[in-house]
């Protein structure tokens, strides 16, 4: 079988020498160090802290966006442009187009590059941690797989552009409603363009087959002032009005448009989801779910 990295070669000239990520989480002794280490709480505080700063503020409210923000979503101008020169080919099987596989070589070619132009020049030393980070996010080109282990090194590319001093704290609420809104509407696009199956299962704990992290942000935004209770996210016309506003609710319109059936049937946790009195319980209760869940899953299980 084909197989397909991302490759240090086209590194910029300047970065070579930068550190890349390694992978240390290799087996249950491992997690134990990881689950005590610096970077596992740098993670919470960052997906807790993004939590917050979202709180009341909708996708089409005003907020702060600044210039290397900015440069950063030019990031996804490029990708979307791969796909629009790398259409899915005709093959008999019904998941996982082989056309992916393309699209992923030119990703790895471009990545480094097209990254260091969106960095200020004196943080360009972070060229390749980031991109690795960066290009391991958008799916398996072996398998023409993408699930949550992918999302996660998004994440980890995010939460390393803060601790890279790039991204600041006046950046938070750009780098949810977005930065990261900016990815979760293109690796739909390459899960449906490219029909890649879901990596992974989290069985009972699942609730969506590709990501975890927009439900998290998407119940923090619904925590203050929200217009519509927990009970009512699944109507037609609360979907309709506000799928353009919520992250949560652009999954479930997201979700309504690629499977069929009873909502219930698809998708029990989030159905059940709606019983739950308030979004800051929905919250709290999701993050809950992914420390020892979706998170551990990821660094162990994927990662070996």
């Amino acid at each position: 079988m084909e197989t397909i990295v991302t490759d240090a070669k086209n590194i910029p000239l300047e970065a070579v020498g930068a550190a890349q990520p390694e992978k240390l989480v290799k087996n249950l002794p491992d997690v134990q160090i990881w689950l005590r280490s610096e970077a596992f709480y740098d993670l919470l505080g960052f997906i807790n802290g993004i939590s917050t700063a979202v709180q009341g503020i909708r996708l089409t409210d005003t907020y702060h966006v600044s210039k290397v923000m900015k440069k950063l979503l030019e990031i996804f101008e490029r990708l979307n442009h791969l796909v629009d020169v790398t259409p899915p080919i005709d093959q008999p099987q019904r998941f996982g187009n082989k056309a992916f596989r393309a699209w992923s070589r030119k990703m790895n070619h471009d990545i480094f590059h097209v990254l260091q132009k969106c960095l200020p020049e004196d943080k360009c030393n972070y060229v390749t941690e980031l991109g690795f980070y960066l290009s391991e996010s958008f799916g398996n080109a072996v398998r023409i797989d993408y699930g949550t282990g992918h999302e996660l090194s998004f994440v980890f590319f995010l939460c390393g552009l803060f601790k890279a001093g790039i991204l600041q704290e006046r950046d938070n609420v750009a780098c949810a409603l977005s930065l990261f809104n900016e990815y979760l509407l293109f690796v739909r696009r390459l899960q449906k363009t490219y029909r890649m199956e879901p990596a992974g299962s989290q069985g009972v704990w699942s609730l969506d087959d590709y990501q975890f992290i927009p439900f998290i942000w998407g119940s923090a935004q619904l925590s203050y002032k929200s217009p519509f209770p927990p009970s009512k996210f699944l109507e037609e016309e609360i979907i309709t009005t506000h799928k353009n506003n919520y992250i949560f609710i652009s999954c479930i319109d997201f979700i309504q448009q690629v499977k069929t059936g009873h909502f219930a049937e698809h998708s029990y946790q989030l159905w059940s989801i709606s019983a739950v009195p308030s979004w800051s319980k929905i919250n709290l209760g999701l993050v809950k779910i992914y420390c020892p869940n979706i998170l551990l899953f990821n660094m162990f299980i994927l990662e070996n």
